[in-house]
């Protein structure tokens, strides 16, 4: 997928433990551990809120565009 989440720079950067930021956040720690590795398809801006309240930081530092790459689970030909 082009987009890659980049939490766990962020977390390292703040010096801040997942299970810190999943007990603010009110997600578990294996949601967060999958949100963490990419392998969600959707954030609610709701917890993205909360992410970027605690670490202080904006949406940008965790999510990043890398045109050219393409998961192999996309589907070429849906539409949105």
């Amino acid at each position: 997928m082009p987009i890659l989440v980049n939490l766990d720079l962020m977390l390292a950067r703040r010096k801040v433990k997942s299970r810190e930021l999943a007990a603010h956040v009110g997600i578990t720690e294996q949601n967060l551990s999958l949100l963490k590795s990419g392998k969600v398809r959707g954030i609610r801006f709701n917890t993205l809120e909360r992410i970027c309240e605690y670490l202080d930081c904006q949406p940008g530092d965790l999510l990043e565009f890398k045109a050219g790459e393409v998961d192999s689970d996309d589907d070429p030909g849906g539409l949105l």
